[in-house]
């Protein structure tokens, strides 16, 4: 695809960027609609925004760079790409350590609880991830699928193709498959290169996430548990959904079958096993002491 929606001399607004803004942007509105109702102060959430944002983008490009060092220190890689967050390619765990470090910093001092804060900033997470993995099919280089011989493979088109006619270069551009996935790279010329458009999963992560968030938010009110809910189930749903897709060097290559296009274990697919385990821990493990303590007091009853 064309990654650059308008180019204004040396200014590029480019569509990976918006597409990430309008996600935190409509997760920002759903945030703040849940704060109210659980008796957060918004104007101290608006206070805190801009620091948290700063702090979720350093803690989303530093983790994507090391868990992807070729691409930068590799060769043919530039270390100065490093900074270069508009071209794609960051990481959702890092990003939200880095809020999470940042809010146990500046909660408390606004009066709020740190889980508190976490729960209504997971709208922001679900939305975001969407315009984040539209924005990685607009980079073209930044889809990263297998190859495949699936039918749910997509074809990428020869750069020049003019799909989506005059009304598709007037929105997209001129040059609208400018960029493909770098696997496309190994594909001898004149064949197609069909491969898993992964990020159409983990768009698909994101929808799912919208109505597990809004049902946890309704049936909760424990600090912290509709953080970990979407701790949970982002972290296992992008295991199984779209990370065995991605064109990732298996960290640990226990299976891999190159003719269909899936993998594992990924280095995202490990990191999310104690994520995940943690996740359900703390929302089973409050559950388990209240049935204890329900036992005990039954005990007791039944004792006098």
């Amino acid at each position: 695809m064309d990654p650059i929606l308008i180019q204004l001399g040396p200014i590029a607004l480019r569509w990976y960027g918006l597409l990430i803004v309008l996600g935190v942007l409509g997760g920002s509105v759903w945030g703040l609609a849940e704060a109210r109702r659980r008796k957060l102060d918004p104007d101290a959430l608006l206070d805190m925004a801009p620091w948290l944002v700063i702090a979720g983008l350093v803690g989303a490009r530093l983790v994507y760079v090391v868990t992807s060092p070729s691409a930068f220190f590799g060769p043919g890689g530039n270390p100065l790409d490093a900074f270069a967050v508009w071209q794609g390619g960051i990481s959702i765990h890092g990003g939200i350590i880095g809020i999470l470090l940042a809010v146990f910093l500046l909660a408390p001092r606004k009066g709020m609880k740190p889980w508190a804060v976490m729960d209504v900033l997971t709208p922001i997470g679900a939305l975001g991830i969407i315009g984040g993995r539209i924005g990685n099919i607009m980079n073209g280089s930044d889809t990263g699928g297998r190859l495949t011989d699936l039918a749910i493979g997509v074809a990428w088109p020869e750069r020049g193709t003019e799909t989506f006619g005059a009304l598709g270069r007037v929105i997209f551009g001129s040059d609208l498959w400018a960029y493909a996935p770098p696997v496309c790279n190994t594909v001898p010329m004149g064949e197609p290169c069909v491969v898993h458009l992964t990020p159409v999963y983990g768009g698909l992560v994101g929808v799912a996430l919208i109505p597990i968030l809004w049902l946890a938010f309704r049936r909760t009110q424990a600090p912290g548990a509709v953080f970990a809910h979407f701790a949970l189930w982002y972290s296992l749903l992008r295991s199984v959904i779209e990370e065995p897709f991605r064109d990732n060097p298996l960290f640990w290559p226990v299976y891999e079958n190159a003719s269909i296009g899936v993998g594992v274990f990924t280095l995202t697919q490990l990191v999310s096993i104690p994520i995940i385990l943690v996740a359900a821990y703390a929302l089973l493990a409050p559950r388990s002491d209240r049935d204890d303590r329900r036992a005990r007091l039954t005990r007791r009853a039944a004792k006098r």
